[in-house]
């Protein structure tokens, strides 16, 4: 076949499939434009999941009757007028690509006024032709109608998704956008129902209580705009919600990332709000938040996807410790102790998966209230990311002094504080307390090693003889030597001091291959996560078991020890280290109130 130029219609319906890949690619283009006009009022209306109709009405600055039939030529806009354009874009749209594609696959009808007009101009375009042209009287401001998007191209309509399926889609975009401007109401109707509509108050926290509910809402904390100083720059800021840590989902779905107003999709970004909830998530969940990215346009290239959800920043480090920090910092200073029903909630509603008991059958004796005092020694307090010296902070908010009343079950600490009960997990809080000193030691390059009176003999099968020497280096930061000793033999030398203090003998021979255990189950692909889940690990199986009876003053030195810590609230595997039974509950159950 001879090489030639398509026809002007083909080559437009090829652009358009790039742009408009499904009914909430139209909506998004279209609100987007919406949103560039200055409007503060947006109404979307959509039927058979937007296949049938779409109708997007605004009352921003409208379009000039001169301008109506140029607004749908392939590459005009009215947002840049050279390439230097291409490095400073502050607003949503800038290709002029929209309309046209939008034209070149379905039945577009604009009707449209601005406030120097005395009428307003009714344009209708199909087939990328203008059909009809007439003047009409209409408010200031723009209203485009889409009807039977991909209707003459039914190879492509085919591949679209069902009624429902296509509504969910949109609808998540809408909500977005909602929670990206909150100043704008947006009022969504599908097949003739009101089904989401936003004050356009301005508070964030308003459409929050839309989008997930209230109760939901109420468990988001404020990224004041005053933590913006944490960021390495002036040029960025974070702004905006992040989940508690008893707030989690299974996927990222409810992870939304605005970079100056715009709705994008960053693995990077994901990434690090991950990273500021390290240790305070259960394995495999993902937290809840809404942040908003404000930077100099020049820092932030986003040319670089047809759907402009996807951007590139010039500095990625200094983005990512920006996000990294600022959330965790509104953490440690303001994420609440799970009250008691949170976590039982959160299992009905299948935001809880149990892992496997992190505890073990309680065969240890207990232990003198000194040596429990020399294991839980008073630890740095790592803020940030924590074995981060970079990322510390400073005055962390603490847990509230507590009195300290008995033992349940010989797994649980009773006390009391100002507000009520807590009930402390002994070995989830001992895990925490451990933690934080092996991470400060690991900080100073100073981890306390033991070596031991007579070097213990491991006997190990094959994946876990490979699991130690593949993390040889990292076993060797955390205090262990270990030697080749023939096969699959090897000879321990020398352990992390912590694990000789818990163990003794065999115990100590059997918490190593536990710790191999683990590393196996836990596949990492970064060489720091690998060391994180080893030190996790290591803490695990030296800390304090469920069965374990222990002396009142043994609870109150890991009470105090507890209360010193930098993330008190959470066990390194993301578990609650206690529950609060507040006294308003209290006064509830017994009928006070």
């Amino acid at each position: 076949m001879p090489i030639r130029i398509l026809p002007a219609e083909v080559a437009a319906k090829i652009a358009a499939g790039e742009v408009v890949e499904r009914p909430a690619s139209v909506v998004k283009e279209l609100i987007e434009n919406s949103i560039d006009a200055g409007a503060t009022e947006i109404k979307i209306e959509v039927q058979k999941g937007g296949k049938r109709l779409i109708r997007v009405a605004d009352n921003g600055c409208g379009i000039p009757a001169d301008e109506v039939e140029i607004a749908f030529a392939r590459h005009a806009t009215s947002k840049i007028s050279d390439v230097n354009d291409l490095s400073r874009i502050r607003t949503l749209g800038f290709r002029g690509e929209a309309l046209a594609s939008i034209a070149a696959v379905a039945q577009v009808t604009l009707l449209a006024r601005t406030a120097a007009e005395a009428m307003g101009t009714l344009l209708r375009v199909a087939e990328s032709r203008v059909t009809h042209r007439e003047g009409r009287g209409t408010p200031v401001g723009t209203v485009v109608t889409v009807e039977n998007l991909f209707a003459a191209i039914p190879a492509r309509l085919k591949f679209f998704r069902t009624d429902a399926t296509e509504r969910r889609h949109i609808d998540a975009l809408i909500t977005r956008y909602a929670m990206a401007y909150p100043d704008r109401r947006f009022t969504l109707l599908h097949n003739g129902r009101l089904t989401f509509q936003t004050t356009g108050s301005g508070r964030l926290q308003d459409v929050l209580a839309k989008v997930y509910g209230l109760d939901v809402a109420r468990q988001m904390i404020d990224i004041h705009s005053s933590s913006a100083n944490l960021t390495e720059t002036t040029d960025i800021a974070v702004e905006g919600y992040v989940g508690t840590p008893t707030l989690h989902r299974s996927g990222t779905d409810h992870i939304t990332f605005f970079v100056n107003g715009r709705w994008v999709q960053d693995r990077m970004l994901i990434h690090a709000l991950r990273q500021a909830y390290h240790t305070l998530l259960p394995v495999g969940r993902s937290p809840m938040a809404v942040l908003k990215l404000e930077l100099d346009p020049a820092l932030v290239d986003v040319n670089v996807h047809p759907a402009k959800s996807e951007v590139k920043f010039r500095e990625t480090n200094v983005v990512f410790r920006a996000v990294q920090r600022v959330v965790r910092r509104t953490l440690v200073d303001h994420a609440p102790i799970p009250q008691v029903g949170e976590w039982t909630r959160s299992a009905q509603a299948g935001q809880w998966e149990r892992r496997q008991a992190l505890v073990g059958t309680g065969a240890e004796a207990s232990r003198s209230a000194a040596q429990l005092a020399m294991e839980v020694q008073r630890t740095a307090s790592v803020g940030g990311v924590e074995g981060d010296p970079t990322l510390a902070f400073e005055s962390p908010r603490r847990l509230p002094p507590l009195r300290v009343l008995g033992q349940v079950a010989q797994m649980y600490i009773i006390a009391e504080g100002p507000e009520g009960l807590y009930l402390l997990d002994q070995h989830a809080a001992h895990e925490r307390v451990l933690y934080e000193q092996m991470s400060a030691q690991r900080a100073s390059a100073q981890v306390a090693s033991q070596t031991l009176l007579e070097p213990l003999t491991l006997d190990l099968p094959p994946d876990l003889a490979v699991v130690l020497d593949t993390h040889q280096d990292q076993l060797a930061e955390l205090g262990f030597q270990v030697e080749p000793f023939g096969g699959q033999t090897f000879l321990l030398r020398a352990v992390p001091a912590i694990l000789v203090r818990s163990h003794g003998g065999a115990d100590l021979r059997q918490a190593i291959v536990s710790v191999l255990e683990e590393a196996l189950a836990g596949r990492r692909p970064l060489e720091r996560e690998k060391e994180e889940h080893l030190v996790v690990s290591v803490c695990k199986q030296a800390a304090i078991k469920a069965g374990q009876i222990l002396s009142h003053e043994e609870m109150c030195e890991l009470v105090r020890q507890l209360e010193t810590t930098a993330m008190p609230r959470t066990c390194p595997h993301g578990r609650p280290t206690m529950i609060h039974l507040s006294r308003a509950q209290l006064e509830h159950e017994f009928g006070r109130r």
